[in-house]
């Protein structure tokens, strides 16, 4: 029976500079992965990497704009380099926009069409390129996308961000089909996690209560918990658990779903 173990697993996992990414970075780190941290913050990620070094894990950083082809084809190559190889890709960047649909600015959705969706769908290329036989590391893999329980539930204000997460719900299952069909080896399952009390979390509380949708972000706190059966929000360790499950051989048999981390919100 595989356990949660990931010793002599190579990971790369986007957006960890903070928040979500790093903590599911250090979680890997933690069940035995060596873990190459990027983001678009250069100093930031640095300095994340050089904090989970200093515990013992093998951490590296490399700067990654996941909107550009050209900086996601060097990330894979130096993590291949760097690590000896690639096993899994944690695709986690993202950006949430809140907004109500009647005053939506289509550049700002753009933009985050351009990370969430786009993004995504670089790593997905540049990862199965490299994992799948006769690529620079050749030996199959994971990989785990981030998406949202924004995907599966109405909640006002974030129209475009639970597109973008619904978006990514989809592409999971269609790589994991043409992974499966061309022989690559490469399973590849997302998460929707519930909502946390990140950067982004706490920002989105705030605006939608900006927008008069709540009287407060207290208030819009309160709506999530009492929408979820789990009667709290989720944690850090609650998604980097369910990340680490995906990329360990613990879920050999997952391929193409959308694990829902949500205490039951999105149910």
């Amino acid at each position: 029976m595989g356990t949660g173990d990931l010793t002599g697993k190579r990971v790369l996992v986007t957006g960890a500079a903070q928040g979500l990414g790093a903590g599911m970075a250090q979680a890997m780190a933690a069940a035995g992965a060596a873990v190459m941290l990027s983001d678009l913050r250069k100093d930031a990620v640095e300095q994340t990497a050089a904090e989970l070094a200093a515990t013992g894990a093998e951490a590296r950083h490399v700067a990654l704009d996941v909107t550009s082809d050209a900086d996601w084809a060097a990330a894979v190559a130096h993590t291949v380099a760097e690590l000896g190889g690639l096993d899994v890709l944690v695709n986690n960047a993202g950006v949430e926009v809140t907004q109500l649909l009647v005053d939506t600015d289509p550049d700002e959705i753009r933009g985050m069409l351009d990370v969430n969706i786009v993004g995504t769908m670089l790593g997905i290329k540049h990862a199965l390129r490299a994992m799948r036989p006769g690529g620079t590391a050749g030996s199959g893999g994971a990989i785990i996308n981030v998406a949202s329980v924004a995907a599966t539930i109405a909640f006002p204000g974030i129209a475009g961000y639970s597109a973008t997460k619904s978006a990514v719900d989809r592409l999971t299952r269609i790589a994991a089909a043409e992974s499966g069909k061309l022989g690559y080896g490469v399973r590849v399952n997302c998460v929707l996690p519930g909502l946390v009390a990140t950067e982004m979390g706490t920002k989105l509380a705030v605006e939608t209560a900006a927008l008069g949708l709540f009287s407060g972000p207290e208030a819009a706190v309160g709506e999530v918990v009492a929408l979820t059966p789990s009667g709290r929000l989720g944690e850090v360790a609650d998604m980097a658990d369910a990340v680490v499950f995906l990329a360990s051989d613990a879920s050999r048999f997952v391929n193409g779903v959308g694990l829902s981390v949500d205490g039951g919100m999105g149910m």
